[in-house]
């Protein structure tokens, strides 16, 4: 018998972190390059993304230099880090959220583009981590989202078929894959629309 299962991205949907990750980006190209990055090109351009695609499209453009690549990188997850461990807070909604969902005999996933010190750090302090059967990171897959790769490495593992299955995505690039894989998807604005009430009548 196949595992019922609900895949959650990570950002803007179980933590509102756009801006956390913004914001340590742009302090790492302003210490690495002198270059800042206008947020509404973060938003529309780059967010959803890992950070080393991002990295990559900005010296592709030609804004950094690709040999200071590794250097931005690694300064911007150290301040992501510090930025989580400040401002990621406790959340009851989703921790009665996740109780409903195990309770409903579903495996749960987080399915995301960062990396596995910064996912695992804001759904501890979300506290939520232990309601997880799996977490896929950009570190565990040859491709990112948008490719539907993370999603259908993560129903593999949970034992689980497409048909049986509920993604909720945000992003542009997150809700494309989503939608490659055959599972149903729920689109959120943001983290404060994924709620016990999200799912009534989905489950």
């Amino acid at each position: 018998m196949m595992n019922k299962a609900v895949l959650f991205d990570l950002d803007g949907v179980l933590v509102d972190a756009c801006d956390w990750h913004y914001e340590a980006l742009n302090r790492a190209l302003k210490q690495v390059s002198n270059y800042e990055l206008s947020r509404e090109d973060h938003i529309t351009i780059y967010n959803g993304l890992p950070t080393k695609r991002k990295l990559k499209m900005l010296a592709d453009v030609g804004v950094i230099r690709e040999s200071d690549m590794e250097c931005i990188s690694d300064l911007k997850q150290e301040l992501t880090v510090g930025v989580i461990e400040d401002f990621c807070i406790h959340s009851i909604s989703k921790v009665v959220l996740m109780k409903m969902l195990k309770d409903a005999g579903y495996k749960i996933g987080c399915v995301t583009n960062s990396i596995n010190k910064t996912a695992v750090l804001m759904l501890e302090k979300t506290g939520i981590i232990d309601y997880f059967d799996v977490i896929i990171t950009n570190e565990q897959c040859n491709f990112n989202k948008p490719h539907p790769e993370p999603f259908i490495k993560a129903l593999v593992e949970l034992g689980s078929l497409p048909q049986d299955s509920i993604i909720v995505e945000d992003s542009p690039k997150g809700l494309e894959a989503a939608r490659l894989t055959g599972c149903r998807v729920l689109e959120v604005k943001n983290a404060t629309e994924v709620t016990k009430e999200l799912f009534k009548d989905k489950i």
